[in-house]
């Protein structure tokens, strides 16, 4: 294909991002779904969505892995389309901090916040040859939170 071809089908560079980041929300969103669907348990549910989540970001989605990589003030341009479409799949995340039984302290915003930030860090570090697998990474993730949780620890 020839460097001019693609702008047969975008009109410009950033239309062509917004497509890529679309189509990687579009993966996590189905990868999440399907497996999120039928878990009750609060704490399952999310151990349930960031293992789905790693698993898609971990694996071989480039788009997914533009998802990760790439920040909505990066392109000015692009970026109130780029934060809406992050948006919408942070719904799923949003929702199952919010079923969670915390202690009346905790700050669900910023729990949220930093378990996604956790999830996509870790496709820069991650080893598939290493010791923890997408599914032993999400339990040890959530397994941390959960352990906060007990009204104990100072906030």
């Amino acid at each position: 294909m020839l460097p001019g071809s693609m702008y047969y089908h975008f009109p410009s560079k950033e239309a062509l991002l917004v497509a890529v980041y679309s189509q990687g929300v579009r993966e996590l969103e189905s990868a999440t779904a399907v497996v999120i669907e039928k878990v009750l348990d609060p704490w399952d549910r999310l151990e349930t969505l960031c293992r789905a989540h790693l698993e898609t970001v971990l694996g071989d989605s480039h788009y997914a892995n533009v998802l990760i990589r790439v920040l909505p003030d990066d392109i000015p341009e692009a970026a109130e389309r780029l934060r809406e479409i992050r948006e919408g799949y942070e719904r799923t995340f949003r929702q199952a901090v919010d079923q969670l039984p915390l202690v009346p302290r905790a700050d669900r915003r910023a729990l949220r916040l930093m378990l996604i930030g956790a999830l996509n860090w870790t496709a820069l570090w991650f080893n598939p040859q290493g010791r923890d697998s997408p599914r032993a990474l999400a339990k040890k993730f959530v397994g941390l939170i959960k352990e906060t949780q007990d009204g104990s620890s100072s906030a």
